[in-house]
Order: C-alpha cells, then structure tokens, then sequence
C-alpha cells in the first residue's frame, strides 16, 4: 500500500543551524509514527515545513502519491494535514464552538455566525472520537488536557486525517496523558494517521507503531516498540549510553531553612486552593511534591516564591519570616525558582538568551556597574551556560522565545543553578526535556542537596518524584494528606493517594512494614 505522506530529503537551515539534514520521512495510513529526537533536534521544524509555517532549502512533499506546495497553513489543512502544537493555539475568552469555527466559520440568515449548527458539528466529532467536549464552555475554563481535545477536535472538524502532534504530553498529568493515547488510538482505528513528537521514551514504547529517531538534524535510526527498550531509544537519541536512573547517595539533612505552617492560599477567582498546609525542609534534602494537577501545588508554590499572597498562615526561610516577601527578597535570600509555566513566569521572550540568564542578578556585578550594563560580562556569561547546560543555539543574541520548548527550559535552570543557594524550589523541572537533559538537570538538583542545599521539587511525573526525593508530601485537594519517606513506599501507594484513596501507611499487614506517615491532614 502507498503511503498517504511522503518527506523526500528535506533541508532547513537557519543562520548558525543546519536544522533538518536532508531528511526522508514515510507515513502509511492507520499508523502512529512517534519522531524522537533530543530537544533542538529538528523535529519541530520538519514538521512546521510540513504544515506550511517554513518553507524548505531543498526536498518535496508528497500526499497520496501526489507532489504538494504548502506555503502556509491552509495550504496543509487542503492537503488533509492538521497540527496540535506543543502550545495551544485557542482564544480564552472564546467558546469551544468559537474557537473551533475560527477560519472555518458557517452563517445563517446571511451574515450571523452558525453557532448551533457547528455545536451539533462539534458534539458529533467529540462522541466518534471519545473527546467528550462541552461546545458551549469557555475555553478559559477548561483543564488543559480538555484544551488540548479541542485543539483535535479543530482539525477534525476541518477533515484533517494526517494529523501532527507536537509533544502533546508536555503539559499533560499522567493520567491525562493515558487518555490521549486511548484517543489517539481510536484514531487510527478511524483511519487517521499520527505523527507524534515526542522525546519521552515511556509514551514511545507504548503508543507508537514505529520509531524515527532524529539527531543534530538528521535521522540516525528507525525502529518499532518490539525490537526497542527505553536504553537502547535514549542511545541512539543522544549518541551515549544514557543513564536512566537517578544515582544519588541517602540524605544528611541538616538545619531547617524553609517552614510553612497553616498556609492557606487562594487563586486568581478567590477560591481557596491550598488549605492549612504545614511541612518543613532541611538543607541536604529533597521534598517532592506529589499530586495531579490542580490540587493546590501550582498555588503553593507560588506563595512560597513570593509570586502570590497567602491569605493566612506563616512561611520562614532561614530563620526569617518571608510570608508576603517579594520574589527578589526571595532570591536575595539564597533561593532559587524554576517556574512551572517558563513562557509566563521563567522568561521574556523577546529579550536575547543572554539577558534572560541574569533576569534576577542583572543589577549587580559583574553585569552591572551601577546603572552601565558590563556587556563582556553578560556575553561570557551567556556562553559558558549554553556550553554547560547544552543549550541548542545559534548564540546568545539570539530571541529565547526562537528556542524549542525544552532549550527555553534549559535556559531557566542554568540561570537557577549556577549561582550558590540555600533554597531551589522547582515545579515541573524537566518538563519538556529530553533523557539525556533531564539526566543532566537531575544530577544538578542532587548537587545542590549534597551541597547543603534544601530542594522544594514540584512534579506531576511521579517517576521524577519517586526516584528524587528523600521524602514525598502527596497533595490532594488543597491538603497534604501524608508525608512519606521516599524509600518506604511503592509508587502505587503514591498513586492512590495522589487520586484520594486514604490508605494506613503504618498497617502491620503490609510486606514491609516499616512506612512511617509522618503528617496527615
């Protein structure tokens, strides 16, 4: 059978990057081909070339034995080609039906927008495709793995059955993530083809067909989820043997540098997200905190940072009390924060790699005399973090919103981690990174705790927070229901009381025996 997409030697180049290397790429229908690569490694780019928002040095596009020009994006939706980018695409003050209509809008009685008829549209699409979407709903008040329905549910409303997805789970809890691969795989079932970006070897193995890896720009391997484990995919990816486990040696903790006792702290709608919360940290310790999205955590953090004001409740760090401290106190104290949004809260995105590394040391020296900006020193410092951290530039004048997801993460955590502190609190800190990264910012974050370094790690990955943590407080609907030693609980018993299940740690009947709860709420 032909293939329904066909890639012949595509070439990108950019200034400094060869960024696809004469890349050939098949697609057969019915089929869910994942494209693996570390970040910057041209996937993203081969696959804007391919819904139109590049165009290509060299090489053809070919659909149904049919060559192809697509020189914009409705060029790709003509050709049945439709993209989920990594970032949503959507209007939040719009509704589902507004957003989807966009474009593609129908009318009635001459110039009024068709609302009913493309809810009815939409409604049909969600119960064929198990979607479950509320057309009338804004989308500003949907999860994010429900966006990211709608944002399918746009390209099947246009008839696209060669369909893109651009790390569709970088945002995603785990079990949403589980629920678009069950979407997906109905799909296919329906006849629709997948290409599925990704750089987490879990969701390869377990989703994909077959297996294209890229490298630098050009493809290195192809291979299937039978004859493939997650070492020998982080291998061909990165070049290296990999390792996959977090190599650290047990905790000494030492003095308590954060305290948090009775938080209690609301959100943008003045809902109470975070109720009566008490935990502390030591320095040469790792608390993870465990919890599906939207239990608290993102709130929680942010007033521990001085980004939002609890509304009752204490927090001291190092000894002092910093409950309505601004972020910059936080960070003169010693403290350091990898947001869990890097484009809203870790970075300004028109501003150059460069300036965005001393965002919060820019006024002292050395990248600064004064109110004279030391440019030789902003510039060295720049290009000693890109080499150490393995940012995927052309250089540091370059925009850092021009950086791939995970290159823009890289660039938050080498600015965090490169300067001494007593404190690192990170929420989602790898997410969007590749295996060879995120071994690399793992083994960073366990420096800082051998170092003296009390670390606040925030996770929704909870292979990331069990292999991490010396101890894991689980978070549910705005308590911290148990703190746990991380060597005495099983990554089910983690599980369930991340979904609510209560469950007595302390059980004489359990095989081991030896769990200690150390707080519940």
């Amino acid at each position: 059978m032909a293939p329904v997409l066909q890639l012949k030697s595509i070439t990108k180049r950019f200034p400094g990057v060869l960024a696809n290397d004469h890349i050939d790429l098949t697609l057969q229908q019915g089929e869910i081909l994942a494209l693996l690569g570390e970040n910057g490694a041209g996937k993203t780019t081969l696959m804007n070339i391919l819904y139109g928002l590049y165009q290509p040095d060299e090489g053809e596009i070919w659909v149904r034995e049919k060559k192809i020009s697509v020189h914009s994006p409705t060029d790709a939706i003509r050709a049945g080609i439709g993209m989920v980018h990594q970032h949503f695409m959507l209007i939040p003050v719009f509704t589902v039906t507004e957003n989807v209509m966009l474009g593609e809008e129908s009318l009635r009685y001459g110039d009024f927008l068709d609302r009913p008829k493309a809810a009815a549209r939409i409604r049909e699409i969600s119960t064929k495709y198990g979607l479950e979407v509320d057309p009338d709903t804004y989308i500003r008040d949907l999860p994010v793995g429900v966006q990211q329905r709608v944002e399918i549910i746009k390209l099947l409303y246009r008839e696209a059955d060669i369909l893109i997805f651009d790390e569709p789970t970088a945002v995603l809890t785990p079990q949403e993530a589980d629920e678009l691969f069950e979407i997906m795989r109905l799909l296919v079932k329906q006849g629709k083809s997948i290409i599925f970006i990704t750089h987490k070897l879990r969701e390869v193995l377990e989703v994909a067909d077959r297996i294209m890896v890229i490298r630098r720009g050009a493809v290195v391997g192809e291979t299937t989820p039978k004859d493939a484990d997650r070492e020998k995919l982080a291998a061909m990816m990165v070049g290296r043997a990999v390792n996959l486990e977090v190599e650290k040696e047990s905790a000494t903790p030492g003095d308590v540098v954060l305290e948090v006792r009775d938080l209690e702290v609301a959100n943008d709608q003045k809902q109470i997200m975070v109720e009566g919360v008490s935990f502390e940290i030591r320095a040469g310790e790792i608390l993870g905190l465990a919890g599906v999205q939207g239990n608290g955590q993102t709130e929680l953090v942010d007033a521990i940072t001085g980004m939002r004001r609890p509304t009752s409740g204490s927090i001291r760090l190092l000894g002092e009390t910093v409950t309505y401290a601004t972020p910059r106190k936080f960070t003169e104290m010693g403290s350091a924060h990898v947001p869990e949004d890097r484009q809203k809260d870790g970075l300004v995105l028109s501003f150059s790699i460069a300036d965005n590394l001393i965002l919060n040391t820019y006024y002292k020296e050395p990248f600064a005399r004064g109110v004279i900006r030391q440019e030789k020193a902003i510039l060295a410092n720049a290009e000693r973090l890109i080499e150490q951290f393995d940012v995927r530039t052309p250089g540091p004048l370059i925009h850092v919103g021009a950086l791939s997801g995970g290159n823009q993460q890289k660039v938050i955590v080498a600015r965090e981690l490169s300067r001494p502190i007593k404190l690192l609190v990170a929420s989602q800190p790898t997410r969007g990174l590749d295996v060879g990264s995120i071994e690399y910012i793992h083994s960073q974050i366990v420096k800082k705790r051998d170092e003296g370094c009390a670390v606040l790690v925030a996770s929704s990955e909870l292979d990331e927070i069990m292999e991490l943590s010396d101890r894991i407080a689980v978070m549910y609907r705005g308590k911290i229901i148990a703190i746990v030693n991380a060597g005495e609980v099983t990554k089910q018993e983690v599980g369930l009381l991340m979904a609510g299940v209560q469950i007595d740690l302390t059980d004489a009947g359990r095989k081991k025996g030896r769990v200690k709860v150390e707080s519940t709420f």
